[in-house]
């Protein structure tokens, strides 16, 4: 069984569990919340941990793997090009739609009384001034110790492209260090994700059990959110892959539909490349074109990445009653992007800790909610993976098509 699915059964097993408890024996919730809170903070704090070297590690190898790309070649620039510009985008787009979304959403005082009385996180205030005097840490490591994300990505992005201009050679040598560094995390949040039906269900049998129906209906709307997201951008990237002089719209939906009918059966983007070497030669797009632009955007290019992110972002703030103030969600967008860019390679349940914790974190928000969210990433991860099948296919027709032009002016 996938880690996945065996934290959903985690979630759905607390789930029944808080209910049947608040119904039958009221009296023992208290008790049995006593037991099961501390377990899930530890499971919580165990993810926690990893989140410093992650997100440095992350962010130096991605930047530099990027530049190295860019330089590699006009392909390559122009697919680096339209992969950023279109990360930057559904970030931004997400950031504006998310909350509008919610806002029109039946709020639940218990389930924001029960979610803060569940969590120990100090919330952020309501204004965006205490971030803008710390954005630039005096000591690092001070910075690192406390868990402040922005000042430590502030810091490893001017490492990370400061190490562009060095030595080749000990440039490698870096860079592999902090491949290592990655891969040994992962490793560990694996091990950590094992116990995840425990520390999920320790998590939600509790909320349940207070909150009743709520919790269920609050992650109804937070599954309902994301799959429109995703589906919404699909959408949008249609009209980008036929505006200008790119393809007939009914032509190019023709084609790429035999991949995103693989996508959404393997919810492997990997596994739909194949599939997408076949619509980009029914598209009759060049060879040197599609082999370079496809796997270069299979391995570095998710979409729906920030979308995730500032999704999460601004459903935690709705569920805390939180309004996150415009430089808060600016930071969020940039910080999703680079995180985007730099987490190729993460596996399962990984990606969705690994890259929301520090988005979360960096907005000031609670992180108890993404013990609760990973469990039910399942389901709209089937649209994720058409999402991204379907930028990955659209960047090479931008390509493509450009090449295309070169050729012909030249």
């Amino acid at each position: 069984m996938s880690s996945s699915a065996r934290v959903f059964i985690g979630l759905l097993l607390g789930v029944v569990t808080g209910l049947l408890l608040s119904h039958f024996t009221p009296d023992w919730v208290p008790k049995i919340t006593a037991v099961a809170q501390p377990i899930g903070k530890l499971w919580l704090n165990a993810l926690q941990m990893t989140i410093v070297p992650l997100v440095a590690s992350l962010l130096i190898v991605g930047i530099n793997q990027a530049s190295d790309i860019a330089e590699s070649g006009r392909v390559a620039r122009r697919a680096m090009i339209w992969i950023i510009t279109l990360l930057f985008l559904a970030g931004l787009g997400t950031a504006i739609a998310a909350p509008l979304f919610l806002g029109l959403m039946p709020h639940s005082p218990e389930l924001m009384q029960t979610l803060q009385s569940a969590s120990a996180t100090t919330l952020p205030a309501a204004n965006g001034s205490d971030w803008t005097s710390t954005i630039i840490p005096t000591n690092v490591i001070s910075a690192a110790a406390a868990g402040a994300i922005v000042p430590l990505v502030a810091f490893t992005l001017l490492f990370a492209f400061a190490l562009t201009q060095i030595n080749a050679e000990r440039r490698k040598l870096i860079i592999d260090f902090f491949r290592g560094i990655s891969e040994t995390i992962i490793q560990m949040v694996n091990w950590v994700l094992w116990v995840g039906p425990l520390g999920v269900f320790a998590l939600i049998m509790p909320l349940s059990a207070q909150a009743g129906g709520g919790i269920i209906k609050a992650l109804g709307i937070y599954i309902l959110m994301l799959c429109l997201l995703y589906l919404s951008i699909t959408a949008i990237l249609y009209a980008v892959a036929s505006f200008g002089k790119g393809e007939a719209l009914m032509r190019y939906a023709k084609a790429i539909l035999p991949a995103q009918v693989i996508a959404m059966s393997t919810q492997s983007s990997v596994a739909t490349l194949p599939a997408m070497v076949n619509s980009s030669q029914a598209l009759g797009y060049p060879n040197q074109v599609t082999g370079l632009v496809l796997p270069l955007a299979v391995s570095l290019f998710r979409i729906t990445s920030p979308v995730q992110y500032l999704g999460v972002v601004s459903f935690i703030a709705w569920a805390y009653g939180i309004d996150l103030p415009l430089a808060t969600l600016a930071v969020c967008v940039g910080l999703s992007v680079l995180i985007s860019i730099g987490s190729v390679g993460l596996p399962g349940s990984a990606i969705f800790m690994g890259t929301n914790l520090p988005v979360v974190q960096s907005a000031g928000l609670p992180v108890d909610a993404l013990g609760l969210l990973v469990a039910v990433d399942v389901i709209p991860d089937i649209f994720a993976t058409l999402g991204n099948v379907t930028a990955d296919l659209t960047v090479t027709s931008r390509v493509a098509r450009a090449e295309s032009q070169s050729q012909e002016t030249s």
